[in-house]
């Protein structure tokens, strides 16, 4: 008998038909996907799962017997957890405060902290972190926070976890330490339904997988009796072709940007490169290397930032985002939900926000011609949405990240900094991305990608500059940059005779 049964469940959310009547069974103990295009239902399904949204009809059960949390703490009580894809923590409080938040430690009326710091660090020894408890979750990485968000559903003793894309703000070392974690949850018999876009992960982890296209159930199947071709045409309904970057046989303009001694206390030093017009410039490493703030300092956000930066030749001072901004430059950030987007602002509005002073004319915005460019962008990035007056939190991971794409091509930027493109997006619009990243670069942009996908650095990149601990552990041009190679460098593991390139 299966262990968990989803029977006909739907969900509706204003304009869109977010799951319409799925039905399958997982068994228990199982490690059991749920793939399909951004917008699918995936996250949708998980989330009534875990008592965070509730079904419109149809039922859950566990071991044939009815289940329908109406929020998440009843959820746990039942026995269930869910690892969210997008983060969901008091940024103010401690690591410790945000694992208790739910059940906090008291005594005589008072918050027991001993109590409370002793259950933190044991919930994240369960997971094999180690962090000051003590210290705000603001001052984590993404990475960082999405592995105190693991320990927090793994130390619930949860007998059913949903994972939601788990591995998008991890390093390779760090997602293979969840991968080991996950097969020990397996072997004491916990349940996971895993969400994620990496085809790699789904085949190597997984023992059977669902796919849902546009809200329905199209198959459930062994991982043994599938294939990842087969898997994509279910999930899209149609072939993905991959080519070779078209801007790589166009010939590079003049040098567009250049860094020389980037340096912030304690982020990253004495970084140096420079970026051509129609050059993408591919930047990996492991997270807490300094790539994300590398880009936020050349574009202005770090006040500390010592060094010289120039565009098209002329020098532009650091700490100043509107000169950056003058300059023609763009960043589109990694945490989209925190820094790239306003999520009770529409998708027409968010569009904008970047060329407001190019749409106002005494002091109003030309609504015309602000719905006029909204629906250009929404149109060449396929975005899906019932309305361009849809607000943005109501969209799936993948088109939002696509609208937060949108604002800065809106700008017409001459240089844009792209900080992990494709994170928690499918393989169709990961793709349509990739060819909208070359397209740029053949009208002649300036990219700067940073990703913690090394596939995605190789294929879209002219060279790859790789960061460690802050600082620049070498560039390799397009023919040297395999994954062994970028990976040793990430490592610091360097055999002899290896030779990198020059940062110009």
């Amino acid at each position: 008998m299966a262990f968990l049964t989803f029977n006909g469940v739907s969900k509706r959310f204003p304009g869109v038909q977010a799951l319409d009547a799925v039905s399958f069974s997982v068994e228990r103990g199982a490690c059991h996907a749920l793939m399909g295009e951004n917008g699918a239902g995936k996250s949708t399904l998980g989330k009534i799962l875990a008592g965070v949204y509730t079904a419109d009809s149809g039922e859950l059960q566990m071991e044939g017997r009815p289940v329908a949390p109406a929020d998440p703490l009843e959820a746990r009580r039942l026995g269930i957890a869910m690892v969210h894809q997008e983060l969901a923590f008091c940024p103010n409080l401690s690591i410790a405060e945000n694992l208790c938040l739910g059940d906090m430690p008291s005594r005589a009326g008072w918050v027991d902290r001993t109590a409370m710091r002793a259950r933190a660090r044991t919930m994240l020894a369960e997971i094999g972190a180690e962090f000051d408890v003590d210290q705000p979750i603001a001052r984590l990485t993404t990475g960082q926070e999405q592995l105190v968000q693991i320990a927090a559903a793994v130390g619930t003793g949860a007998g059913v976890i949903v994972f939601d894309e788990p591995t998008s703000s991890l390093s390779i070392a760090e997602s293979e330490h969840l991968f080991e974690l996950l097969s020990h949850l397996k072997s004491r018999g916990i349940t996971v339904i895993y969400v994620s876009h990496r085809m790699s992960e789904i085949f190597r982890l997984c023992d059977s997988i669902t796919v849902l296209r546009d809200g329905r159930h199209v198959a459930t199947e062994r991982i043994a009796d599938t294939t990842q071709d087969r898997v994509i045409l279910q999930m899209i309904g149609r072939d993905v072709e991959l080519h070779e970057p078209r801007h790589l046989e166009t010939p590079l303009g003049k040098e567009v940007l250049r860094v020389e001694n980037l340096t912030s206390p304690g982020k990253f030093e004495g970084i140096s490169f420079s970026v051509r017009a129609g050059e993408v410039l591919g930047v990996a490493g492991l997270i807490g290397a300094g790539r994300s703030e590398m880009a936020q300092a050349i574009f202005g956000l770090d006040r500390a930032a010592t060094g010289k930066v120039w565009v098209k030749g002329v020098e532009l001072p650091l700490g100043d985002l509107q000169a950056a901004l003058r300059s023609g430059m763009g960043l589109l950030p990694e945490d989209r939900k925190r820094l790239g987007l306003v999520l009770s602002m529409n998708c027409r509005e968010n569009t904008s926000l970047a060329v407001l002073d190019r749409l106002a004319r005494l002091g109003f915005i030309r609504l015309g011609e602000e719905r006029a460019l909204a629906k250009r962008y929404a149109d060449r990035l396929r975005v899906k949405t019932p309305s361009l007056e849809t607000t943005i939190a109501g969209l799936s991971g993948g088109n939002q990240q696509k609208v937060a794409l949108a604002k800065w091509l809106a700008r017409e930027c001459s240089i844009l900094f792209v900080d992990e493109p494709t994170r928690g997006v499918d393989v169709g619009a990961k793709a349509e991305i990739h060819k909208l990243l070359d397209e740029l670069a053949c009208a002649g942009l300036a990219l700067v990608v940073i990703s913690s996908e090394l596939p995605e650095v190789m294929a879209l990149s002219r060279r790859v500059m790789v960061l460690r601990g802050g600082k620049v552990a070498g560039v390799l041009p397009r023919a040297g940059a395999n994954q062994a190679a970028l990976m040793r460098l990430m490592a610091g593991v360097e055999p002899a005779g290896t030779a990198a390139v020059s940062p110009g």
